[in-house]
């Protein structure tokens, strides 16, 4: 189902923003509570001011929205958080949870294989650092991307895994598929939530299935929890030049929320050990974010090593963005 069939299931809700829907250079549509609308192009927020669409209208859409997509919405179960057969997520919050009023977000999957030339066409990096994330992907470097919501850690992590060459053999794990890499020799896996009975599926549940099935590089599209310690065990096993992506403010935090993250593995080690394992397997560290709307390459960073005396990573630094840049 391409692009337009799957929207072809909302848009006959949602008329007055259709042609927001339809662009293809507007990767996520926000209404907030007040039909105030907002859009993101080339990663900057723009309002849109000649859109109109009244509470009655939104509540009705979502509602059905909802039922076409198999779900449910209702002040019982006032979130919703669905996705659309292209991958596209559909999410709102109806009252009382959203006090103002209803809110929808539609993040369309986007189909474009952006290159690392689009990056550096938008400003986001230049070539020098470019051309180093090449060399380290090329070098089988460990590589963890890190950066907050919407900071384009997704796009990177894609453009990184296209510089893996074509004779390797890739496994990509994701809670929702949304990774679009382009390679021969490519095998996906998505998590699942418990659902209607049926137990779910983890990330830890699909690394440790992942390693039988002879992985030359293991993507995991983020960190979140426990899969933290698996992740670090392959990579202590032989299993270099992974990629993933965690949630942090900066590439140093970057390393406090993975070990965060491998503690809630319930594995019973001690807190420096943790840490002296993430340095020996984590090499390189990159981090992303938004300043003036803008994204950003903001840092690379080697983990060279972890001190456990002082209880310090020891870092060098092989890119850093100008304050011109940022």
């Amino acid at each position: 189902m391409n692009e337009r069939q799957s929207f072809d299931l909302i848009l006959p809700f949602l008329r007055p923003i259709e042609h927001l829907i339809l662009d293809e250079g507007i990767s996520e549509i926000m209404v907030n509570a007040g039909s105030q609308v907002f859009i993101e192009r080339d990663g900057r927020l723009e309002a849109v001011t000649d859109v109109s669409i009244s509470e009655a209208a939104l509540n009705a859409a979502v509602r059905n929205i909802a039922r076409r997509l198999g779900d449910d919405v209702s002040e019982a179960k006032p979130i919703l958080d669905s996705r659309l057969p292209d991958g596209s997520r559909v999410a709102a919050i109806i009252r009382p949870s959203s006090i103002d009023g209803i809110t929808l977000t539609i993040r369309k999957f986007n189909t474009r294989h952006f290159t690392m030339e689009d990056l550096i066409r938008v400003g986001t990096l230049s070539q020098p650092p470019a051309n180093l994330l090449r060399e380290c992907v090329e070098h089988h470097n460990n590589i963890l991307i890190s950066g907050g919501t919407g900071t384009g850690k997704t796009t990177l992590l894609n453009i990184l895994a296209g510089f893996v060459p074509e004779s390797e053999r890739i496994i990509l794990l994701e809670d929702t598929a949304e990774i679009a890499i382009k390679k021969p020799n490519l095998v996906r896996f998505e998590a699942r939530k418990e659902q209607n009975g049926i137990p779910p599926i983890t990330i830890r549940d699909l690394l440790r299935a992942a390693l039988r099935h002879r992985p030359d590089r293991i993507i995991v599209g983020e960190i979140r929890g426990g899969e933290a310690f698996d992740l670090l065990q392959a990579m202590n096993t032989g299993h270099s030049g992974t990629l993933s992506t965690i949630h942090a403010n900066s590439a140093i935090q970057a390393l406090q929320r993975f070990t965060s993250c491998v503690l809630q593995s319930g594995v019973e080690l001690p807190y420096r050990a943790i840490k002296s394992h993430i340095a020996d397997s984590i090499q390189i560290l990159v981090h992303v974010e938004r300043r003036h709307g803008l994204r950003i390459v903001s840092d690379v960073l080697a983990v060279e090593s972890y001190t456990l005396d002082s209880d310090k990573y020891l870092f060098r630094v092989l890119y850093q963005a100008s304050e011109s840049e940022k």
